[in-house]
């Protein structure tokens, strides 16, 4: 079953809460996701170290539930 923006929302929440988190179905058919996730979490980390955090809140779904995601991801200003 594939996974829709507020599931995929929700999910980056559950382990940055203090995300915001914007996430765009870029096709309209649940197949491609544009997500931009802003955290603290994300303060001193490299670019692949935040990623890395939020593919593991998807728990492995890319590639499966969830087919392809553009991530954007920064620490606050």
């Amino acid at each position: 079953m594939a996974l829709d923006e507020p599931q995929i929302r929700e999910m980056i929440l559950d382990i940055l809460p203090d995300a915001d988190v914007q996430v765009q179905d870029m096709r309209g058919d649940g197949s491609q996701f544009a997500a931009q996730v802003v955290s603290k979490e994300f303060i001193g980390k490299n670019r692949v170290q935040q990623h890395q955090l939020v593919y593991k809140a998807l728990e492995g779904k890319i590639g499966a539930e969830l087919h392809a995601l553009s991530l954007q991801t920064s620490a606050p200003k």
